[in-house]
């Protein structure tokens, strides 16, 4: 098994992307602390992993108490924390002008000083057991503009210039800082997001999910076992020369010149 005796934390670990990067680490060996907000979301993905495999620690990653309890939780439960999957995120829409405020703190609060206090918290234990590896989940959004999102944009690019900081300053110190941006994969968030765009553009949520792949290479959307797969590699040894890199898992949308497509045949 590609991660026997390892022992992680997943952050938003009850559902989506984070329940699927969990469930696969344990089923290739390792120990899994899952973390929310949600308790009954924990709950229903603990009944789900086998006994002695995993553990939930409740707890908003935007509260200093919370992450150190976190953290702590980990390594009461395994020893140690060989890997930190900064995962939990929340999205928000909106422009510059005009943008709620609170909304805009609420983003950045969770999708990137989360992660921060997070790796704060994590990176000494990880150096006193001589490295890590730290999987910071981003999105495409954090490289490309996406239509008034201004914060999730912002936030999301901060985290990726974030993990490549940690990658460069204790790379010495054997953690390595990778970075993963998916586009759309099919969670209850995406699900969501389409049932509002469908009303906009009136599809049901299948149809919304066509509109927003149509000009995918792979015209499909991703399921949360495909960004698993990929987070399977950074936190096993296999990819143990790899810091500081952006692996985009998109279905082929980062390759894609939209100004060109009224050329397409």
């Amino acid at each position: 098994m590609r991660l026997n005796g390892k022992v992680a934390m997943v952050t938003g670990g009850g559902t989506g992307i984070g329940e699927a990067i969990a469930k696969r680490f344990v089923h290739e060996g390792a120990r899994v602390c899952i973390t929310g907000r949600r308790k009954e979301m924990l709950d229903a993905a603990m009944e789900t992993f086998p006994s002695g495999s995993a553990v939930a620690c409740q707890g908003d990653v935007t509260n200093p108490q919370d992450v150190r309890r976190m953290v702590a939780a980990v390594c009461e439960f395994g020893g140690r924390i060989d890997v930190l999957v900064n995962n939990a995120g929340v999205g928000a829409v909106g422009g510059v002008a005009g943008h709620d405020i609170d909304l805009w703190h609420r983003t950045i609060d969770i999708n990137l000083t989360g992660p921060f206090m997070l790796m704060r918290e994590a990176i000494p234990p990880m150096m006193e057991d001589g490295g890590g590896s730290i999987i910071n989940i981003s999105s495409v959004a954090g490289i490309r503009c996406s239509p008034e999102s201004a914060a999730y944009c912002a936030s999301k690019a901060g985290l990726i210039m974030l993990a490549q900081q940690v990658a460069l300053d204790y790379g010495r110190y054997g953690i390595r800082s990778n970075v993963v941006c998916p586009g759309w994969v099919r969670t209850p968030m995406s699900e969501h997001e389409m049932d509002e765009l469908g009303k906009t553009i009136n599809r049901d949520r299948e149809g919304a999910f066509r509109a927003v792949t149509e000009h995918l290479p792979i015209n499909q959307v991703a399921l949360p076992d495909d960004v698993a797969s990929l987070c399977l590699y950074l936190a096993s040894d296999e990819s143990r020369f790899m810091t500081g890199a952006i692996l985009v898992i998109d279905g082929g949308g980062a390759v894609v010149d939209v100004g060109t497509l009224a050329y397409r045949r």
